[in-house]
């Protein structure tokens, strides 16, 4: 068999169509995931109250179902619910927000809670301010503690978008899917998207890595 570089050639186009929908909706995604995720992360900081008790039950709600399903459920459920059309992009988007912020409504909560609890009283103690105390002493390093695995989770949420072709969003997958099928040249686009989602996780992976060791090394030392 005979890789046939002359449809790439001819269709990549199509193939850079498909990552721009990706990267957009992976990144609309991870914007409204953080703003909800961090809501849900002050909610179950409370540790009690019905703030608190709302907050787990959307967090391990939304982490136990399986992305595909979340997915066919906002696409076809949502709608007649809410007697609205929406699109395969805004579902996708939505449902994606919903997976990502109950993800990152834990990280951010681990992020916090590992800020050694005597340097937020040593702050309280000298009257700094509450919101200094927030923004200097909690959430600055809880930041360089919480890139890790927030950015191992982004390159998750970049390949969950491939589950978004299910639903005729023309992201990669789907592209590839398409052109596929008026071709027959799957071999040669599939091995494409493929190279690009390398290309886009693997330096990802290779940052929250060399994050995580100078994390571990910092606190060591």
């Amino acid at each position: 068999m005979r890789f046939e570089t002359h449809q790439l050639a001819q269709h990549y186009p199509l193939l850079f169509e498909g990552l721009r929908i990706t990267l957009t909706i992976c990144a609309l995604s991870l914007a409204f995931g953080i703003v909800i995720g961090l809501v849900a992360c002050f909610g179950k900081l409370r540790e009690r109250g019905i703030a608190y008790r709302i907050a787990v039950i959307y967090i391990d709600f939304f982490r136990t179902i399986p992305e595909v399903v979340l997915i066919f459920w906002v696409y076809s459920c949502l709608p007649l619910m809410l007697s609205l059309r929406i699109s395969a992009e805004a579902s996708g988007v939505i449902a994606l927000t919903l997976f990502a912020s109950a993800y990152l409504a834990e990280i951010f909560r681990a992020g916090i809670l590992a800020v050694p609890r005597g340097q937020i009283e040593a702050a309280l103690a000298l009257g700094v301010p509450s919101l200094h105390i927030w923004i200097r002493v909690i959430l600055q390093p809880a930041i360089r503690r919480m890139m890790p695995a927030l950015v191992s989770f982004l390159t998750e949420l970049i390949k969950a978008t491939s589950l978004l072709s299910a639903i005729g969003v023309a992201e990669m997958a789907y592209q590839a899917s398409v052109l596929g099928s008026k071709t027959f040249a799957y071999v040669e686009f599939l091995s494409a998207i493929g190279v690009l989602y390398f290309i886009i996780i693997f330096p990802l992976s290779i940052y929250a890595r060399r994050a995580e060791r100078r994390l571990v090394s910092r606190t060591a030392n």
